[in-house]
């Protein structure tokens, strides 16, 4: 019999706000944490904005002793790391003491891009003959498993402790991994999550495909537009966010706090085959996974009171609400609420399913539905397939019992994830 999984601790390490305080107020505010950043002119950006963390020295040393602060050059692994501890504290789960692992206990923490910045520096060591002076941090700042190690190692885990890689669905596949690991009986609690580097080298490659955004960096908070008519490419982000999973039994136990329960969920690929490609999704990849997730659920679709899509603020984002309205059969002023964070975190990469899945949970315990920043133009597209008042311009009062949350990535990947008050 499968065992019912529950959140009880939430981290975010983001753009617009460190911590669950910080991130819901800025979140309910539609807040940006997107920024001008001139220094990628140096590197011969066309798109000179993007959204990182605000990290400060304090809180770096909140976390990391003195002597892990020496060479540290990983942002994605500070971030994980500021995430995850913070998820297990939300979680008031006691600090690790003595010896003994916690064999009940795992990590699986994705990536898409670890250490690019412990790279450079590497790579110049090595190419000057000075491999010796590597030392030891090279290897843990730089391995895709990286963030999941250094947890383990602070909080004792020793059940399964991995990491994952799936693009852009990376964050949301993570925690599904780890619910089914739970409902599976094969672990009583795993911390879940990802992240992703800040900087040129995390974001070139993008900038090189020519689809981020083309915006004027006068006005930040306005560049990046999902749904919108105007949407001109997505804004590269990084962060990261966790949550604790626990079963439920567990958590009712020791009188933790429930912020939700993962009721259902499924992740696939479209083979990159009809229509799909490495950077674009087989519609019929995204239909099934949705389906997949609602099935496993066991509700209707007309259950889902609110939907967080990956929408990027680009051409494809109608294809989007048109494999939604197929996958859920739903049209017009039937159709779910629906709303995109990234016109509020930017892309975060491998680090937008996580942040955004800690947003949408969020919405639960805040009663209400954040909006959609800069949707006002929204695309005719999209108002073909749905009602504009499923559409939010700003944050709405509300009391969602149910919320979808998906994420597709390069290499037609698909997550999908249901989440019930």
């Amino acid at each position: 019999m499968r065992k019912r999984v529950v959140i009880t601790g939430m981290g975010i390490c983001a753009p617009n706000g460190i911590g669950l305080e910080e991130f819901s107020s800025a979140m309910r505010a539609g807040k940006s944490g997107i920024r001008f950043h001139p220094e990628l002119a140096d590197y011969g950006f066309s798109c000179l904005l993007a959204a990182q963390p605000q990290v400060s020295q304090e809180t770096i040393s909140k976390y990391f002793t003195p002597l892990e602060q020496r060479n540290l050059k990983a942002s994605g692994l500070i971030y994980g790391a500021i995430a995850g501890m913070q998820a297990w504290e939300d979680a008031s789960l006691p600090e690790p003491v003595g010896e003994a692992p916690d064999w009940d206990t795992g990590i699986i923490f994705g990536t898409g891009l670890l250490g690019s910045e412990k790279f450079r520096e590497a790579i110049q060591l090595i190419d000057q003959g000075k491999t010796r002076r590597l030392g030891s941090t090279a290897v843990p700042q730089t391995m895709t498993s990286g963030v999941s190690a250094w947890l383990s190692g602070k909080l004792g885990c020793a059940n399964q402790v991995s990491a994952n890689s799936s693009a852009c669905a990376t964050g949301t596949e993570a925690i599904y991994l780890a619910a089914e690991r739970i409902a599976s009986g094969q672990a009583n609690r795993m911390l879940a999550g990802s992240c992703n580097d800040s900087g040129a080298y995390a974001w070139a490659g993008f900038d090189g495909m020519r689809i981020l955004s083309s915006a004027s960096p006068d006005k930040p908070e306005a560049s990046s537009r999902p749904l919108s008519a105007s949407a001109s490419g997505f804004v590269p982000g990084s962060g990261a966010g966790a949550v604790l999973l626990e079963s439920r039994e567990s958590a009712l136990e020791r009188g933790a706090r429930i912020y939700g329960e993962v009721i259902g969920g499924a992740v696939n690929s479209g083979g990159q085959r009809q229509g799909g490609s490495m950077t674009a999704a087989n519609p019929e990849g995204i239909i099934r996974c949705i389906r997949e997730a609602i099935a496993q659920a066991k509700i209707s679709p007309e259950e889902i009171d609110a939907i967080n899509g990956h929408l990027t603020a680009t051409r494809r984002d109608p294809d989007e609400i048109r494999a939604w309205t197929l996958a859920l059969e739903l049209y017009g002023k039937s159709f779910p609420k629906i709303n995109s964070f990234k016109d509020a975190l930017g892309h975060g990469l491998a680090a937008s399913g996580s942040m955004e899945c800690v947003a949408a949970l969020l919405q639960f315990q805040e009663e209400c539905i954040y909006g959609n920043n800069n949707a006002e133009d929204t695309h005719p597209e999209v108002l073909e397939l749905i009602d504009s008042n499923c559409i939010p311009l700003k944050t709405e009062a509300a009391t969602p019992k149910v919320i979808a949350k998906a994420s597709f990535g390069f290499g037609d990947v698909n997550a999908c994830l249901i989440f019930r008050k």
